[in-house]
């Protein structure tokens, strides 16, 4: 399997001890401790340790995606369904063209593994994470009835990661920092797997963009759903299928959810070591994504008053995408 070959990658999320694969169980070399590995999946989640009185959300998010994994495969969904579904979206067409063969990739917080399956249809490894073990089983499910063999899931912390610093090429948080209890720490946690000359990719709920998607949502809990048609997915998708539901209840009845600004991330590059390398939207006033954006080609920083105004543009723009933003970043 996957994980077999790349076990020297892995690490105790306990002690950071390597692991040894004994008798169906990943065993610390350090402590001895035992990790269980079911249905493919290795069960490295451990809870967070932090001091009393400090919120932690990562049970209760946890519990949610057990319950509504996101986002859901369609009934009859296979390696040509996903490749022309991914290639219909212009960034994963892109990050799927740009990340050279070879990469080795982490996506943390992957949910069902779409992205991790699709990206490692190409020649890449690729690592996909959760906390969630159902909507792991759905990604391990896909792989193993495709014969993907690039990829592995693994349960994860991302506050207690199980892979050393310095591992990989690329990781991708998209969607999911602004789902934990401290999505700085959380982003400082991850940033250290990079490695040095590699990239990490954060995608965050933006305060501005996300002002139309809670107007939607106090409408849809005052009308009893009767409003579907003003979000734009919803729209475009008929029937009560479980993608559809998928989307809603992680949009709209999340537990927890935090925003955030370009102007705050590129303050997390800076105190971690990462130079800014491109945004979606672009960090230029009305300046379009276009099919030939090249996502890693470095771009320029602008002062903060060009980006209060690229930001203040996604109350309008980021009804389409649920008022979420990108960032990457290059480790110096």
């Amino acid at each position: 399997m996957h994980f077999q070959k790349h076990i020297s990658l892995l690490r105790c999320p306990a002690c950071q001890s390597g692991l040894l694969l004994n008798d169906g169980e990943l065993e610390c070399l350090g402590t001895k401790r035992a990790f269980p590995i079911e249905n493919g999946i290795p069960h490295l989640f451990l809870p967070n340790e932090w001091e009393t009185g400090k919120a932690d959300v990562t049970v209760e998010v946890r519990d949610f995606y057990e319950k509504t994994p996101f986002p859901n495969y369609d009934e009859f969904d296979s390696v040509a369904t996903l490749v022309l579904k991914s290639q219909a979206r212009r960034f994963t067409r892109l990050l799927d063209e740009q990340v050279p063969l070879g990469t080795k990739i982490l996506e943390v917080g992957c949910g069902t593994g779409q992205l991790s399956n699709f990206l490692s249809i190409a020649q890449r490894a690729v690592f996909g994470t959760d906390m969630c073990l159902n909507s792991l089983a759905l990604a391990e499910d896909f792989r193993r009835k495709n014969h993907l063999s690039r990829v592995s899931f693994y349960q994860m912390n991302l506050f207690r990661p199980i892979f050393g610093e310095q591992t990989f090429d690329l990781v991708i948080a998209n969607g999911v920092l602004h789902h934990t209890s401290d999505p700085f720490e959380g982003f400082k946690s991850i940033a250290r797997l990079v490695k040095k000359g590699g990239y990490i990719l954060v995608g965050l709920y933006n305060k501005y963009g996300r002002l139309m998607t809670e107007l939607r949502r106090v409408i849809f809990r005052a009308s009893g759903k009767r409003f579907l048609f003003l979000d734009p997915y919803l729209s475009k998708r008929s029937g009560n299928d479980s993608k559809t539901r998928a989307w809603f209840e992680d949009q709209y009845y999340h537990p927890y959810e935090s925003k955030h600004t370009m102007r705050e991330v590129l303050k997390w590059f800076d105190k971690t070591g990462f130079g800014f390398i491109n945004s979606i939207p672009k960090n230029k006033f009305m300046q379009p994504f276009t099919d030939k954006e090249e996502l890693f080609a470095p771009t320029p920083r602008v002062d903060s008053l060009t980006l209060a105004a690229v930001e203040a543009h996604t109350v309008l723009t980021g009804i389409r995408e649920g008022g979420l933003f990108i960032m990457i970043g290059q480790r110096m």
